[in-house]
């Protein structure tokens, strides 16, 4: 999981730490449905889970009511994908099957993905405060902290519950405003076309 930057170990799996699991379970009322990206070292326990890379979790179907994924953050050669997918299909499940889904990502807020799949489509983003969020790696707690910082990404429509959660790990930000809105570049080339 390198989002963009030099691999510091060569294990991919790296599990989402307990505290975050906790707190994904409160938002969920104590049931995650799907998770899409799990491996044999998850302690997520969803209902159903996709397990990499011996099933792969993009190819399936999302039509659960709730959803989380921490998502490989690298890109995988042999299949052509990356985090951008991941994030696309949690967009898509929110839009298409009115899923609640949760999503623990980098922090990389200039990047298409985060353009494309969380502006304008997600309802919220809490900025964890942890500086160096410590995964589990192939199931144990220890070793390096994440190079980058991370959030929890919610695609939903209980705002406010996600936000008397996740107050509690970091600056809950409500992006509701910006649904469907042209931002960026996109609102400059709309704005220029009809001056």
């Amino acid at each position: 999981m390198t989002a963009g930057r030099k691999i510091n170990t060569k294990s991919q799996e790296w599990g989402t730490p307990e505290i975050y699991v906790k707190a994904v379970k409160k938002v969920f009322d104590g049931k995650i449905a799907l998770d899409p990206c799990s491996s044999k070292y998850s302690i997520v326990n969803a209902e159903v889970e996709y397990l990499l890379p011996m099933k792969d979790g993009l190819r399936e179907s999302w039509n659960y009511p709730t959803i989380y994924v921490n998502p490989p953050y690298g890109i995988n050669k042999a299949n052509g994908t990356s985090i951008k997918h991941w994030l696309s299909r949690c967009a898509e499940a929110h839009e298409i099957y009115g899923s609640e889904v949760l999503a623990l990502v980098p922090v990389a807020t200039n990047t298409g993905h985060w353009k494309k799949t969380i502006f304008g489509k997600a309802i919220s983003i809490c900025f964890l405060y942890d500086t160096r969020l410590k995964f589990l790696e192939n199931g144990e707690k220890g070793g390096k902290g994440a190079p980058m910082s991370c959030a929890m990404i919610y695609w939903g429509d209980n705002y406010d519950k996600f936000y008397d959660v996740f107050i509690n790990y970091g600056a809950v930000v409500d992006i509701r405003n910006l649904k469907e809105e042209k931002i960026g570049k996109e609102r400059r080339n709309k704005q220029t076309i009809f001056i």
